[in-house]
């Protein structure tokens, strides 16, 4: 059996319109946000408050999100912030960012610009020096060339 160009082409340009629209699977999802929660808190579950995650509600462009967040802590040497964990749950990433603390930073603050794909959720989680975990959960709304998304 021999193939024609014409064949060829044809098989060739299918391969391409398939590529160009199949559609898209997403990386990230629950799971992976649950598991990156998980390992950074050792297993714990982590209980709302204390933490405070300070995000736009709309963003205009994803490209860069600015991400801000505090931890309510005395920040004294038997009581402060060892880290915190930002994950966007919709990226093929979900952890963003770690930033870790001693007694002697003073205060347990750190603002960042975050990638967001799409429209999502993000989240801080707060492990502290005695081991008690703390989060906080904000949705941020990625709008494309100014229309909601």
């Amino acid at each position: 059996m021999t193939i024609t160009r014409r064949q060829a082409l044809a098989v060739t340009a299918g391969a391409a319109a398939f590529l160009t629209f199949a559609p898209r699977i997403s990386f990230a999802a629950t799971p992976d946000t649950d598991a990156a929660i998980k390992e950074f808190t050792g297993g714990a579950t982590p209980t709302e408050g204390t933490v405070s995650l300070d995000t736009p509600e709309i963003a205009e462009n994803g490209n860069t999100v600015p991400v801000g967040v505090t931890v309510d802590s005395p920040m004294t040497s038997d009581n402060y912030v060892e880290s915190v964990l930002i994950l966007a749950d919709g990226n093929p990433n979900p952890a963003v960012a770690t930033f870790h603390f001693s007694a002697m930073s003073g205060a347990a603050e750190a603002k960042t610009r975050i990638r967001l794909a799409k429209t999502q959720n993000v989240i801080a989680v707060a492990k502290m020096s005695d081991g008690s975990t703390f989060m906080d959960t904000k949705e941020v709304k990625v709008t494309i060339g100014g229309c909601g998304g």
